[in-house]
């Protein structure tokens, strides 16, 4: 079996280039990624959400039986942090609707 090359002149960056940045779209408030586990009986979705304005982060887990059962957990957790999720996305949809 080959196994791919590695490539040396990997380099981490603080933001996305130029490049890959649409104008059409507006400025990102708030960043969250979510890595998802499960063996068939159980799942398990850990991840992090960064308040992009004020430069806060915090970690949000959730566990279900279910895909269902997961989602409404996950929401429960992102729900429960009170100044990241919810300030920033409520400040971002107002400066969005105040920009029209």
């Amino acid at each position: 079996m080959a196994m791919a090359a590695r490539r040396d002149d990997t380099e981490l960056v603080e933001r996305a280039p130029d490049a890959t940045v649409r104008v059409d779209e507006p400025p990102v408030v708030a960043r969250m990624v979510i890595e998802i586990r499960s063996d068939g009986s159980r799942t398990i979705a850990r991840g992090a959400v960064e308040d992009v304005v004020h430069g806060e982060r915090t970690a949000i887990e959730a566990h279900g039986t279910s895909p269902l059962s997961l989602a409404l957990q996950l929401a429960k957790s992102i729900a429960q942090i009170p100044r990241l999720t919810a300030r920033s996305a409520v400040r971002g949809l107002l400066a969005a609707r105040r920009k029209k």
